[in-house]
């Protein structure tokens, strides 16, 4: 059996590259972000989960290339959308992991968003600082799955 695919292109380019001012904005926040004080390896996971629940390819894409650049493994690569059931990954990443699908998924539960025993193991792990991080970085991935699976960014693309 042969897969075929067909070479796809975006709908328009990405609109953070089209508004002269929005990238500049978007680029200190990420800079913030990663003076955080959390662990590059694990903002990719947070980064890479997100993405993977949001289907977006070009965030996949991205951030397998991100977390291998930054000494991920296949191995855990591979296991992170079962990372609860894998037993690659440390308590600091499941806290971090486990607040990023809540954040994502605030439309599948009524009440919480965040329930406070996935809040809670956060906060035993991480500092506000740390925290204000991950949300954040939380939040960017989430708002650029949106941009890119409303404009159909393909995996591999290149701003531009």
């Amino acid at each position: 059996m042969t897969t075929q695919t067909t070479a796809r292109t975006a709908r328009m380019k990405n609109p953070a590259m089209v508004l002269p001012d929005a990238m500049k904005g978007i680029q200190a926040v990420y800079q913030a972000v990663h003076r955080g004080g959390v662990p590059q390896r694990t903002m990719e996971l947070v980064h890479l989960r997100a993405s993977q629940i949001n289907g977006c390819s070009a965030c996949v894409f991205g951030g397998v290339a991100g977390a291998k650049k930054a000494g991920e493994t296949d191995e855990r690569l591979h296991a992170v959308a079962a990372w609860r059931e894998a037993p690659f990954f440390s308590e600091e990443e499941r806290a971090a992991l486990a607040l990023t699908e809540a954040a994502t998924r605030i439309a599948d539960r009524s009440g919480q968003a965040v329930p406070d025993d996935v809040w809670d193991a956060a906060t035993d792990h991480f500092t506000e600082e740390q925290l204000s991080a991950i949300i954040l970085m939380i939040s960017l991935t989430n708002f650029f799955n949106r941009i890119n699976t409303t404009i159909q960014e393909p995996a591999g693309a290149t701003w531009g």
